[in-house]
């Protein structure tokens, strides 16, 4: 038995198996971040209704238990349960043809795209950082920001229940000598909170609207905790810089109106995403440049 956990640990050493092995553990997490990103925010309206019928002194709706375990997955137009067959990351979508198989409704193709990105964020954080507590680490960083860009993308919420473990998580590792030193990472939470938390309200003392939600505070800080206070300035440069791109793009293309709302956690997750594995270059890059 020995041997064989020695013989695994020599192949987890390697670049190549570990970006195997952790495709295969994105790949399966990233089904399980298609039932966080759907079941989530209704979990959340549940609890947001029964707290408005305990303040009118009604009873709570009385509804299906719904937790990110129960029920089983199951099609959302006949009710059928997804069986285990029918739930592989991307291959059971590709034999299915998108469809299911009870009564032929399609599938959505964000779900193998959700996995195939875990799956594929994962590989390449196991091959970055190579076998050891920084890529179990990237991993949970990475999988929560697939979730938040998705519930944000779709509810503009950025659950407390995701940004804030997520913060405290990252404070956490780097306490043992993570991405970046305690001091750096404490300093990066109170800024990254208070950066979008000021122009939170300088935007609504000018224009009397609400340019973004507390949430993307929450994120920010987040990443900041993680990444350090040095990656804020690259972040916010990097999530406002395609934030307006594809605001732009959306407002051309699809005729969308400027008083329509644009979620701003995805690109904030993006920017995450890409300091976390190129933050040191590119901004010693930029540095160079001035």
């Amino acid at each position: 038995m020995r041997m064989t956990f020695d013989s695994t640990l020599v192949l987890l050493a390697q670049p190549g198996y570990l970006a195997f092995a952790c495709m295969l553990l994105g790949l399966m997490v990233g089904s399980f971040l298609n039932v966080v990103i759907h079941r989530l925010p209704q979990m959340m309206q549940r609890d947001w209704l029964a707290q408005c019928a305990e303040l009118r002194g009604e009873d709570a709706p009385v509804q299906e238990k719904l937790s990110l375990a129960t029920p089983r997955s199951r099609c959302p137009h006949c009710g059928h349960m997804i069986a285990a067959l029918e739930n592989i990351p991307i291959l059971s979508w590709i034999v299915l043809r998108g469809r299911c198989r009870h009564c032929q409704a399609p599938i959505s193709l964000r779900y193998p795209l959700v996995e195939a990105v875990s799956g594929l964020l994962s590989a390449y954080a196991g091959w970055h950082f190579g076998f050891g507590l920084a890529t179990a680490a990237a991993l949970l960083f990475l999988w929560c920001m697939i979730a938040l860009t998705c519930i944000d993308f779709d509810t503009q919420l950025l659950p407390d229940d995701i940004t804030l473990p997520l913060l405290w998580f990252g404070l956490l590792f780097n306490l043992v000598g993570g991405f970046c030193d305690l001091r750096s990472a404490v300093i990066g939470a109170m800024a990254g909170y208070l950066s979008l938390w000021s122009v939170y309200w300088g935007f609504k003392l000018v224009t009397g609207k609400e340019g973004m939600g507390y949430g993307d505070f929450k994120l920010l800080a987040a990443i900041g905790a993680w990444l350090g206070w040095q990656m804020l300035p690259l972040a916010i440069l990097l999530s406002s810089l395609v934030g307006a791109v594809v605001g732009i793009s959306l407002i051309i293309i699809n005729r969308r109106g400027r008083d329509i709302p644009i979620p701003f956690g995805p690109y904030l997750a993006t920017a995450g995403t890409i300091a976390l594995f190129w933050g040191k270059p590119l901004t010693q890059a930029y540095l160079r440049l001035i």
